[in-house]
């Protein structure tokens, strides 16, 4: 039987899987799927950034974050394109690069609000379905596996624990130039899992039939292995240790 190492991609002939990640902020989803998106030769498709693109031209603009319908046309009218550059994703909204700029604490906040409103989540599924059409897809969020795609080849669900999530965040802040406190860092994230898991439109939950791995004490390496792993038993293959 043909080996499979760790690296090497999955065989072409079980067809390009669509493979969902979901799980709270924090838990290292989007760390987690570009790597295993890597691994597989696959396109890796980050729906959260997809949102805080949309985010940042509200606030562009000036819009009320509570008038769902300017903010349902807005992603109706927008164009958003993630674009690999190098072990990058250029995030381009109406053709500007808006990588380093949705990653501010004010967009993200936007966000948390923008993504409540079912109209605007039904133009971004809809957006997410067609860039995902032709398979070979990683894509995480928190609505992927239940909303998404829920026939997903697929689908994990990641956590951690909360004082890990926020360390998590607290050295995202450090790398984009941030200062944030981890009292802060952890109120914030408590309130917008409260936001995820309640909110009436896809609320964050664990999708039927996904995968749950903690990744609090798991070096990333290890959480991508053990997703591998899943899919070659998903799939049917044994790797031969011979």
């Amino acid at each position: 039987m043909r080996q499979i190492t760790n690296y090497d991609p999955l065989p072409s002939t079980i067809g390009r899987l669509i493979i969902a990640i979901d799980g709270p902020v924090g838990a290292g989803k989007s760390t987690v799927a570009r790597l295993l998106a890597k691994r597989l030769e696959y396109r890796y498709i980050d729906s959260g950034a997809m949102y805080r693109a949309l985010s940042w031209k509200a606030l562009q603009r000036g819009l009320d974050l509570n008038d769902e319908r300017a903010l349902r046309q807005l992603a109706d009218e927008t164009s958003i394109v993630l674009e690999a550059a190098g072990d990058r994703e250029l995030i381009l909204v109406d053709g500007q690069d808006v990588s380093h700029q949705i990653r501010e604490r004010g967009v993200e906040q936007a966000t948390s609000k923008i993504s409540t409103h079912p109209s605007v989540r039904q133009v971004m599924v809809a957006h997410q379905r067609r860039m995902a059409v032709e398979g070979g897809v990683v894509m995480d969020g928190r609505d992927i596996g239940t909303v998404v795609f829920p026939d997903a080849d697929l689908k994990f669900y990641l956590t951690a624990r909360l004082e890990v999530r926020a360390r998590r965040r607290y050295v995202d802040a450090q790398a984009l130039g941030a200062v944030r406190e981890m009292d802060e860092l952890v109120k914030d994230i408590e309130a917008r899992d409260v936001r995820d898991m309640n909110r009436h439109a896809s609320p964050l939950r664990k999708a039927d039939g996904a995968v749950t791995i903690d990744t609090s004490d798991l070096p990333i390496a290890e959480v991508v292995d053990a997703m591998e792993a899943e899919i070659q038993r998903k799939m049917g293959i044994h790797e031969d240790k011979t």
